[in-house]
């Protein structure tokens, strides 16, 4: 079908306005309801008892449910459809959400997390597979990056609300946390009856496309790697003799011990930067800067990787980046530039750190998407992110362990720091040149 440049354009628009920013407010409660235990550290060391250790094996429990669960998710995803297994995730995960607020022991802790991975699982490689659905490959990069931008945005939302939940402390004779679990749980049910009504499974399922417009996509589409079907059981057997793909896990696992070490901890942190004197509210407004960094470096990096067409250093390069910011907050200079500016020096290294840890994002989705057709693209990106958050469980629980045994996160962040420049360095070697 011809169809111009222009209306291709117009097209796209329409479906960016439908369809990401509502994808957008999904993945932002999705990530709030994953973080917003960094926030209640403080007090479930306080009502409970808990020690680093405890708290960093729970932090990371929800990534052993979510990873043990992803893979078969994200294939039933694309045997039932978007619509009702996308709904399906979001009401159980925000019913767990809420009932985190009966934690009360450290098995109940650990139990509930890993309950919150179970449920949670294949909702983001499942909307990443939904978008190969609506955007052509050389489109791609700028609507994964606009769709997770949502995590931080999480942070800078979700960082001072969790804060302002926090200082509920008391009321009905309630903790503060307790508060902040029930009402950030409650929006991810409601939204997941929404999904019922708002998302449709497809493009022929989408009834504000005209019959031109469906044909016109299609068009588009023909031919791209997602147009070819097959078994999905052989296709993961092909993805488990494609090198690309075990590389490509690893590279995912440094960034999401990255991510994790730091959003896990970083409120934590925060608060001990600043002394007794500094409220949740306070160390929420700070949790939110390193966010915006986050923001800014996903939207302009995808932007770049589109524009260009270069995928390869645009999500190693942010990757060494961040390991630089890990490396650099460790450095005494926080010590030598006084209380004053101390604080300031970390979250700048902080957000150093998210400006690369959220800006490879965009660009490398693209990357198994561009080279996976079919069943493989969904068990592929399923499998690399479920290798790769891998990585969610090992970053929290080894800065706990660490904080335990030394009494500082430093150690813990170097090693983050190493993780993450090998990370990069497994970018460089799946998309070499001939691969």
């Amino acid at each position: 079908m011809n169809i111009s440049a222009t209306r291709y354009a117009a097209l796209h628009r329409k479906i960016d306005l439908r369809l990401l920013p509502y994808l957008f407010v999904l993945y932002v409660v999705a990530y709030l309801d994953r973080v917003n235990v960094s926030f209640a550290a403080s007090g479930l060391t306080q009502s409970l008892g808990f020690s680093s250790s405890v708290f960093g094996l729970g932090a990371g429990m929800f990534f052993a449910g979510y990873v043990l669960c992803e893979v078969p998710s994200n294939l039933i995803l694309r045997r039932v459809g978007a619509r009702l297994w996308i709904a399906r995730i979001m009401v159980t995960w925000g019913l767990v959400a809420c009932g985190m607020a009966l934690v009360h022991a450290a098995w109940s802790f650990h139990t509930l997390r890993f309950l919150l991975g179970v449920a949670e699982a294949g909702f983001l490689p499942g909307i990443i597979y939904y978008l190969t659905l609506w955007y052509p490959q050389k489109r791609r990069a700028r609507a994964v990056a606009l769709f997770m931008a949502a995590t931080p945005v999480a942070g800078i939302v979700g960082a001072p609300l969790s804060g302002l939940l926090l200082g509920m402390d008391g009321l009905w004779d309630v903790e503060g946390w307790r508060w902040m679990f029930v009402l950030e749980g409650i929006p991810a049910v409601l939204l997941g009856f929404s999904v019922l009504w708002f998302l449709p499974d497809g493009p022929a399922g989408a009834h504000w496309l005209t019959n031109p417009e469906r044909e016109a996509l299609a068009s588009e589409l023909a031919g791209s790697p997602e147009e070819e079907h097959g078994s999905w059981r052989s296709a993961l057997a092909a993805l488990a003799r494609d090198g690309r793909v075990w590389t490509l896990s690893a590279a995912y696992f440094s960034l999401c011990v990255g991510m994790y070490g730091l959003v896990m901890w970083m409120p934590t942190i925060i608060g001990e930067i600043l002394g007794p004197q500094a409220g949740p509210m306070h160390v929420g407004l700070l949790a939110a800067i390193p966010y915006l960094g986050g923001v800014l470096g996903m939207v302009l990096v995808g932007r770049n990787s589109d524009r260009t067409g270069e995928r390869r250093w645009h999500t190693a390069g942010p990757l060494f980046v961040s390991a630089a910011g890990f490396l650099l907050s460790i450095a005494p200079m926080g010590q030598w530039l006084g209380e004053d500016l101390g604080p300031w020096w970390s979250l700048g290294c902080f957000t150093m750190s998210t400006v690369g840890l959220w800006g490879m994002l965009g660009p490398f989705w693209t990357i198994p998407t561009g080279f996976l057709s079919g069943a493989a693209a969904a068990g592929g990106v399923a499998l690399i992110n479920s290798i790769g958050n891998v990585g969610g469980f090992a970053g929290p629980a080894l800065v706990g362990v660490v904080r335990d045994a030394t009494g500082s996160h430093v150690m813990g962040f170097l090693f983050i720091a190493l993780v993450m420049i090998l990370g990069g360095c497994a970018v460089l070697a799946a998309t070499k040149k001939g691969r």
